[in-house]
C-alpha cells in the first residue's frame, strides 16, 4: 500500500536542529579510579596476546597494519577487565573494533536486546549516539559510555520531540512508530520503537489501520509495500543509504550479470527495486551466510562487508564504499580513552529516560 502521507519539519515551521548533546558530563568519574595510561608499543607479548584476534581478520586487515593495531587492542582488552565493561559494537564498525575488542556485535535490534542482558558495571557502546542512548535507556543504574558524543545520524537529527508532538496533533489517536534511529526524547513521545529487522511486524503489532512512522521515509516506503496498514511517514533518510541508486545497481549487473546484490531497507525504493534480496543489516549477513554466492553486493554501509568477508573469506565482495562519518568518528584509541577516562558519559533526564523506556521495551517484549 502506498504512503498516505509524508511530512518533515517545514511543514510545521519548526526545522529540527542537529543534536549535539553534551559530551563532558560525566559523573561516572567520581566513582572510578583514574588508571595509568598502557604502553602502546608492539613487543612480542603484544604479539602473542593478539594473534587468535589477527587470525579472525587476517583476510581484510593486511600485516603491515596490525602492529599499529594490536597494542590498543591489547590495552582495551585489558582495561575492559579492570573497568569490568563490555563493549556493544555495531555492524558498521570496522573490523579491528568488530572482531578484535566488541563483546557483542550485531543491528540495533541485537544490540539493544543484550544491552538488556549486560552484568557489567560499564558498557561502551561502539556505534553512534542514538545507539548509546537506547543503551542506557534500557539501563539505567549502569555507566554508559560512548567513544565520541560527536558520532551521530541524520536521521536522529531530523525530528525531534517537538515534532512528534505536533504530528500527534495533527492525526489524534493514530499510533506512533519511531525508528530506533531518533533519539530520547523522539522515543519517549512515540508508541512503540522498531528497527529495520522488526518495522512489519511492530507496525502491524499496534492493531490500527493507519500507523505514523518516523523518522526514516525509505523504511517507511519499504514497510508500506509488506503491509496493508496505512503508513503516515516523516521526510527523514540515511545520508549513507540515501546516495546509493538503482543506476549504480544495473552497472553492477551489466558487468557481471551472476552478482548477486542485496540491500537496505533505508535505500531508496529504485534501489530496493534493483535487489535480490532486502533485510536489516542481520538479516543482510544472514542471507550471505545461508546462500554463499560467489559474488555479492551489501548495498549498506561498507564496513560490513568487510565484517562478513573476514568470516567467509571465500565469497567476493563488490563493495561499494559509502562510509558513515558517524560511525567512522569510533575508533581503537578513542575507545581506549573512553575507557582509561570513563569518556564521555551519556546521561540523559530522568523524566524522559521512563518515557522512552516504555517503547523501547515494548519493542524489545514484542514476541515473534
Amino acid at each position: 500500500m502506498p504512503l498516505t502521507g509524508l511530512f518533515g519539519p517545514e511543514d510545521f515551521g519548526t526545522p529540527a536542529l542537529p543534536k549535539n548533546p553534551a559530551a563532558d558530563r560525566c559523573p561516572s568519574r567520581e566513582r572510578f579510579t583514574s588508571l595509568p595510561s598502557p604502553s602502546l608499543e608492539w613487543t612480542p607479548e603484544v604479539e602473542r596476546a593478539t594473534a587468535h584476534l589477527y587470525e579472525r581478520v587476517k583476510e581484510v586487515i593486511p600485516p603491515v597494519e596490525w602492529p599499529f593495531m594490536a597494542p590498543y587492542i591489547k590495552a582495551i582488552n585489558d582495561l575492559k577487565r579492570e573497568r569490568n565493561a563490555v563493549i556493544l559494537a555495531h555492524n558498521y564498525q570496522t573490523p579491528e573494533i568488530f572482531h578484535c575488542v566488541g563483546d557483542v556485535g550485531g543491528d540495533s535490534l541485537k544490540l539493544a536486546i543484550e544491552a538488556t542482558k549486560v552484568k557489567a558495571d560499564v558498557i561502551v557502546q561502539c556505534g553512534v549516539h542514538f545507539m548509546a542512548e537506547t543503551s542506557k535507556i534500557l539501563n539505567p543504574a549502569k555507566t554508559v559510555l560512548i567513544p565520541d558524543s560527536r558520532a551521530g545520524c541524520s536521521l536522529a537529527s531530523s525530528i525531534t520531540g517537538e515534532d512528534v508532538r505536533l504530528l500527534r496533533e495533527r492525526f489524534p489517536g493514530v499510533p506512533v512508530v519511531a525508528y530506533v534511529n531518533t533519539s530520547a526524547d523522539v522515543k519517549a513521545e512515540v508508541d512503540i520503537c522498531c528497527t529495520s529487522s522488526n518495522a512489519v511486524q511492530v507496525v502491524e503489532s499496534l492493531g490500527s489501520d493507519t500507523v505514523i512512522m518516523v523518522p526514516d521515509q525509505y523504511l517507511a516506503k519499504y514497510v508500506a509495500t509488506k503491509t496493508k496498514v496505512k503508513i503516515i511517514a516523516w521526510k527523514g533518510a540515511c545520508e549513507v543509504h540515501e546516495r546509493f541508486t538503482g543506476d549504480e545497481l544495473r552497472s553492477y549487473r551489466a558487468a557481471d550479470p551472476d552478482v548477486q546484490i542485496i540491500a537496505h531497507p533505508e535505500c531508496p525504493p529504485d534501489v530496493i527495486k534493483e535487489a535480490d534480496f532486502t533485510g536489516s543489516t542481520a538479516h543482510m549477513i544472514d542471507w550471505v551466510r545461508n546462500n554463499k554466492p560467489k559474488r555479492v553486493v551489501m548495498v549498506t554501509e561498507c564496513s560490513m562487508a568487510d565484517n562478513v568477508q573476514a568470516e567467509l573469506p571465500e565469497i567476493n565482495f563488490v563493495k561499494p564504499c559509502n562510509l558513515c562519518p558517524h560511525m567512522k568518528r569510533i575508533t581503537l584509541p578513542k575507545i581506549l580513552d573512553s575507557l582509561l577516562y570513563m569518556r564521555e558519559e551519556i546521561v540523559i533526564d530522568p523524566m524522559i529516560a521512563d518515557k522512552a523506556r516504555r517503547s523501547v521495551e515494548r519493542m524489545v517484549n514484542l514476541k515473534n
